[in-house]
Order: structure tokens, then sequence, then C-alpha cells
């Protein structure tokens, strides 16, 4: 089967590789349409730490049903749209006894700590087969990282009366402006980039800020009267933003960070005690947040063809690779179609 394979920094390729066969408790799924992710660009660039290469990229799946082992529980069927869940964990950890699998110490994502599937075919034990109804294979890829960003809302225990300051309108950051707006939460949406901007109000952002062009702290103290934020969502991982994060959130609220930043973040620790802040990690999503993105995109309301930049065939995978790295700001999701 065609795969594609990142073999070292800036050099990706196809490549044949033989099908898998499914086992017992397993699904063969016939692979569709997979995203590049963040990290998948960071791998690209030599910059992933938890990458061991040569590996097969992907995560973001869109993908049907070819085969189903046996022991596979009813529900299961051949045809079937579904979308992967794309964790592992070990049932062992403290994270996995708290049942916060996603956060799980030894969890191996695809394409990250393990080959991913970026491939016509892969295999996958039944419990992380996630159907999806009705929604195309090609939206099916939009899944996984939009329910990042409803995790982090959830992590947040957004409510409707609050205000919702979300940093960064990448897939991620739009996921999370999506949620808190259906909790019924004020969303005021931050980006360096008008069209992103302007994406971020069509999916529920009341407010937006450009955070090159206008004073941050001005507009949110004029939103919000002088209280700030209930909860900031920090879905950039720079420095910058993490400090953004804290200088804008309002006395005792809530920080959540998904983005982590790639050098140190020299925080006045004052405000956490002073605002008596709840200052919480964010990490992949649980099985609830994939059904709640399912739910919603189901509904029609989801904008698809704004949030694909690119779709592109296995053999133009390194040309669409080489553009994002050129122009990471105005990349929602590339895809690759099998």
């Amino acid at each position: 089967m065609k795969a594609v394979q990142i073999i070292n920094p800036s050099e990706m390729k196809v490549v044949e590789l033989e099908k898998p066969t499914v086992g017992a408790g397993e699904v063969l799924v016939r692979i569709k349409y997979v995203g590049f992710c963040g990290s998948d660009l960071n791998t690209f660039l030599g910059k992933n730490p938890m990458v061991k290469l040569p590996v097969i990229p992907g995560h973001e799946v869109g993908a049907v049903i070819e085969e189903i082992g046996p022991d596979v529980p009813a529900g299961f069927e051949k045809g079937m749209n579904v979308t992967l869940n794309p964790y592992t964990n070990c049932g062992k950890c403290a994270s996995c006894r708290n049942g916060r699998v996603n956060a799980c110490e030894h969890n191996e994502t695809l394409g990250v700590q393990r080959n991913g599937v970026m491939c016509e075919y892969a295999v996958l034990p039944w419990t992380k087969i996630i159907p999806a109804g009705n929604i195309s294979s090609r939206d099916c890829a939009l899944i996984e990282p939009m329910s990042v960003g409803f995790h982090a809302v959830s992590r947040a225990q957004v409510i409707d009366n609050e205000f919702v300051m979300v940093i960064g309108c990448g897939m991620i950051g739009i996921g999370a402006i999506v949620r808190a707006a259906l909790r019924g939460a004020t969303v005021i949406a931050v980006d360096l980039d008008d069209e992103k901007l302007e994406l971020a109000k069509k999916v529920g952002a009341s407010y937006v800020i450009n955070s090159k062009t206008e004073n941050v702290h001005g507009r949110m103290q004029e939103i919000t009267e002088g209280l700030g934020a209930d909860v900031v969502i920090e879905a950039v991982g720079s420095p910058v933003t993490y400090v953004m994060a804290v200088d804008e959130v309002g006395f005792t609220g809530r920080v959540v960070c998904i983005g982590y930043a790639k050098s140190e973040v020299a925080f006045q620790t004052k405000l956490f005690v002073q605002k008596e802040l709840d200052i919480r990690g964010s990490r992949n999503a649980l099985p609830a947040d994939f059904r709640a993105v399912i739910n919603y995109m189901k509904e029609g309301n989801c904008p698809v063809e704004e949030l694909i930049s690119k779709v592109a065939k296995p053999e133009g995978a390194l040309e669409a690779m080489q553009e994002w790295a050129a122009n990471p700001g105005k990349v929602f999701r590339i895809l690759v179609e099998f």
C-alpha cells in the first residue's frame, strides 16, 4: 500500500508498505483523507523531540470501514464513515486511574510517538474507531483537531454568563471558540490575522482583537468593563501569549493552556496568587469531545470549506508541507487524499 513518510527533516516521500491484516478485536479501515497537524509540521522541520525518524505522520483521519475482525461488538459495519481516536492509554498511570485517559503518562499518539496513518489502510482496535454518521470522509478529518479545542472548553468548565478569551484562531482555537459559543459564553477571539478573525466571528466569537494592530489590554478592559476574562484559553504556545493569558484573565479566573511554549516563559507570579487563578493544562481529547464535535458538524453549521486550506494527493504532500512551512500563519488544514 502507498504511504507518506518523513525520512529526515525537510525530506518526505511516498513509500510502499505491506497492507495490514485485521485480527481479533480489530477493524481494518480504508483511509480516505488525513490532515497535517502542527506536530507533523514540527516533525518535518526537525523540531519535534517526541518523534524518531523515519515516521509516517497523520492522526486527523477520515476513513471507511473495510473489514471487521472477530470479537468486535455490534455497531460497526463495512462502508461506515468513521474517524479515529489516535491516542493510547495504559490503564495504570495516575491519569488513567483518574479517568482522564487523554492525558495518559504513556500515551503514544499516531504519527508522533508511533507511526501514523497517512497511508491507504490501517488496523486499529475497535475501541479507537468512532462512527461519524453522514459526515463525509473529507470532513471527518477535521473532527480530531476540533475536539482538542472542545476539550479545552470542558477543562475550563465554561458556562453561559462568562467572557471567554481564546488566543489563537487556528484549527484548535476555532474548536474552542465553537464550543464556548455553544455553551452560551461571550467569546473574544485574538489573533494576528484578520482572515482568521473573520472566520472566528462566523463560528461564534462576539468580539475579535488583532493583537498585531490593536491594544489587547485596552480592548479587553473595554469589552469586559474592566473585569478581565473569566476564562482564557491559550491555543498558540508562545511566551508572549502565555503572559497575555495571565495578564488578561480576571481575578479568580481560569487559564487553560493547549499550546506549549518551546522556550522558557517569564511570569509575574504574583498574579497567580493575587488573582487566585486556576491554571490548567489541556491535552488531546476524550471520546465525549469527539462526539460533541460530530454532533456539531451534523448540524451543518461548520464552515468546512474555509477550514480546509488545500487537498493534495500523496505525491503532492511534500510540496504542500513546504508551502505550509513557508507561511504557517495562513493555513488551517492541509488534507492528503488517498
